[in-house]
């Protein structure tokens, strides 16, 4: 069941605890994959000093919160976020929390991976205490034995009792390996990305249980790749085609929100916002110019009809990403 309250910067519950790790969230989180440049992806590059302003201009916005990962753009993206966090100094950036996620390199994802993927990330991001490190995509690496002695998580918890790491969470998309992570008892915060949308459900049982055990909760993608946010956007979802089907819910989803008056964006957003089970979501920005509108967009009058009509336009779940 969808708040009916939007959520704002202004609103009592725009700080909030992020599950039982003690980190307080803001409700909107800024993604650091496009600020370090992924042409490959978003078919256009960013220039170095865009991506540091971005991250400056984050830390001094509502945003509390900052997403990258150690192979966000080849290590650019934790350059960039460190750049702008010792240009404002340890006194204006206090309270805003980063979070950065561990990579295989060269298809290695040992325990000693994990270590040197840390190190790079500390060094990078000029940080020698991670409050939240994420084990990033563990559904592309099937073969690496996560959870077996001297494996990658062994090497995560060893960093978090060393005091290097301050908590410990699992991102990823295919929901099925995510409940896998969990079920090893070592992560306190899930990512979750393209299966809590307008276009796609998947992640509703992971975020169920996620409640009932305490644990953290991050919603990211929840434009689906582009789908949601223009209809001239790639015919992908979830960084994949997109089925028919998909094609066919978000170009009616377009329709209802031109019928309606709302920019489909800033309802896709906060679609996730809204959701009680979801303590932040991460929207990714590559230009300090878009920062602005972001904030904007949590003021945009959604009429209760947008939700009851979009409800219905939901693709059937044969054809969501996990199905």
């Amino acid at each position: 069941m969808l708040d009916p309250r939007p959520v704002t910067p202004r609103s009592p519950d725009w700080v909030r605890p992020l599950g039982a790790t003690g980190l307080d969230v803001s409700a909107v989180s800024l993604g650091g994959g496009p600020l370090g440049g992924m042409p490959d992806l978003f078919g256009y590059d960013n220039p170095a000093a865009e991506g540091v302003e971005l991250a400056r201009q984050a830390v001094l916005s509502p945003l509390r919160v900052i997403d990258t990962a150690n192979g966000y753009s080849g290590g650019r993206s934790e350059e960039r976020i460190g750049q702008a966090l010792a240009d404002l100094g340890p006194e204006r950036t206090a309270g805003f929390l980063v979070v950065t996620k561990v990579d295989a390199a060269d298809g290695d994802y040992s325990g000693r991976r994990v270590r040197d993927s840390v190190r790079e990330s500390q060094e990078r991001l000029g940080m020698q205490f991670l409050p939240l490190v994420h084990l990033h995509d563990p559904e592309f690496h099937p073969d690496a034995g996560f959870e077996l002695p001297g494996g990658a998580i062994e090497a995560l918890v060893a960093l978090r009792a060393e005091g290097v790491i301050g908590h410990l969470g699992v991102a990823g998309g295919h929901t099925p390996t995510l409940h896998r992570m969990l079920d090893t008892g070592a992560f306190e915060v899930v990512l979750t990305h393209s299966r809590l949308t307008l276009l796609d459900r998947g992640a509703d049982d992971l975020l169920d249980r996620c409640r009932d055990e305490g644990l953290g909760t991050v919603n990211a993608a929840v434009l689906g790749g582009g789908l949601l946010a223009k209809r001239s956007s790639k015919p992908l979802y979830g960084f994949r085609p997109a089925r028919p089907e998909v094609l066919a819910a978000a170009a009616a989803l377009h329709d209802l929100a031109d019928e309606l008056g709302v920019p489909l964006a800033d309802a896709a957003l906060q679609h996730s916002l809204r959701d009680p089970r979801v303590d932040t979501t991460v929207v990714g920005l590559s230009s300090p110019r878009r920062l602005p509108g972001l904030v904007a967009a949590l003021d945009t009058d959604v009429p209760h009809e947008f939700w009851e009509r979009a409800a219905r336009l939901l693709p059937p779940r044969e054809v969501w990403l996990d199905s």
